[in-house]
């Protein structure tokens, strides 16, 4: 059972992240980099600390009990993660919610669920996986092995963006519904982007003695009732600190140079519906973590958890980019092709939710 719950956590924060961008795009007579930072600001300084408080009592007390290198390498990771975040919404931007997603999460999916079990080969603690265990164990292997077909899906689904660009081109496809479609810039992008957003997981781990202390609390008040399911909130909000600081920063220099900060009082728009859409678009963006932190409490951060949260948020982003037809007018072959990575990613994500159940 705890297995399952894990997976059906992971499932609704993958929903929550393939889905958070739809609400900005709502979002009318705004530059990109003004709807951002709103919705950031939920994101990032507003929803984590409410959800900490609503969750764990005097979370504040844990942060300023907490090693000052531990609370700076966690920041630090949360500022490179920023931006993985913020070209995250670039990348989306010039390939698309489906493509974007795809090419961006599986790289960060590969990085955030192999490297930390690398790290704890050579500088192991109890209750870590490391590298060596997931090579010489059968379970290990299985995770692995969904792994590897988890990343064949994404090549499948790149190919796919590679026959949908070369039918803009010569014209087959339909290019209103796809103006900002760039493929060559998006790619760059999204390699950097899916690069940088695995470092969140290396935050969760920088940040673990936060959550372990969470965790010793809750335990100690519930005896035996097993691991406290949000005690990842609390490094939510140092993680965060890092994605804001480095998102406010680029956003207010694009608003400078484009001369866009009359964008957040310009009664020339529907203010208060861009204002509401950026806060749902935010808030989503957050429950995405929310509900990993619920997973990770019954799966433990290692690869599966982190490979099934990115699975399942590629293919939630996809069926949205299906449903908002950014495949309007692409070729049968194309959309098949993008079909059969998504089924490939599926295969992935059972394979290693089996190996991880045999644990």
């Amino acid at each position: 059972m705890q297995v399952i719950f894990g997976i059906i956590y992971h499932f609704i924060g993958g929903f929550a992240s393939g889905s958070f961008y739809i609400p900005y795009k709502k979002v009318r007579g705004w530059a990109w980099e003004s709807f951002w930072i709103v919705g950031g600001i939920f994101s990032w300084l507003i929803v984590p600390p409410l959800a900490a408080w609503l969750t764990i009592p005097h979370f504040t007390e844990i942060i300023q009990a907490t090693n000052g290198q531990i609370i700076w390498l966690t920041y630090f990771f949360g500022l490179l993660w920023g931006i993985g975040g913020l070209t995250y919404g670039l990348g989306v931007r010039y390939l698309g919610v489906s493509l974007g997603s795809t090419i961006i999460l599986g790289l960060c999916a590969v990085f955030g669920s192999i490297i930390p079990s690398v790290y704890y080969n050579f500088f192991p603690k109890a209750g870590k996986d490391t590298f060596s265990m997931l090579l010489h164990t059968h379970w290990g292997q299985l995770v692995l092995s969904g792994i590897v077909i988890c990343v064949i899906g994404i090549i499948i689904c790149g190919q796919a963006g590679t026959l949908k660009e070369k039918e803009l081109i010569a014209g087959k496809a339909d290019v209103e519904d796809n103006k900002e479609y760039r493929f060559g810039l998006g790619i760059v992008v999204a390699i950097i982007s899916g690069v940088l957003s695995a470092c969140f997981n290396f935050g969760i781990e920088a940040g673990k003695d936060m959550a372990d202390t969470a965790n010793q609390f809750w335990k100690a008040a519930h005896p035996g009732q097993g691991n406290f399911l949000f005690q990842n909130n609390v490094s939510y909000v140092v993680i965060l600190w890092g994605g804001l600081t480095t998102n406010f920063i680029w956003c207010m220099i694009l608003n400078a140079r484009n001369k866009t900060f009359g964008d957040y009082s310009n009664k020339k728009q529907p203010l208060l519906k861009n204002y509401l859409f950026c806060a749902l678009a935010g808030t989503t963006w957050f429950l995405q973590f929310f509900f990993y932190g619920m997973g990770e409490s019954k799966l433990g951060n290692g690869a599966s958890s982190w490979i099934l949260h990115m699975a399942f948020i590629i293919l939630v982003a996809n069926s949205w980019g299906l449903l908002l037809k950014e495949w309007k007018g692409v070729s049968r072959k194309a959309i098949a092709t993008l079909i059969a990575g998504i089924i490939t990613i599926i295969i992935s994500v059972g394979i290693v939710g089996y190996g991880n159940s045999i644990k």
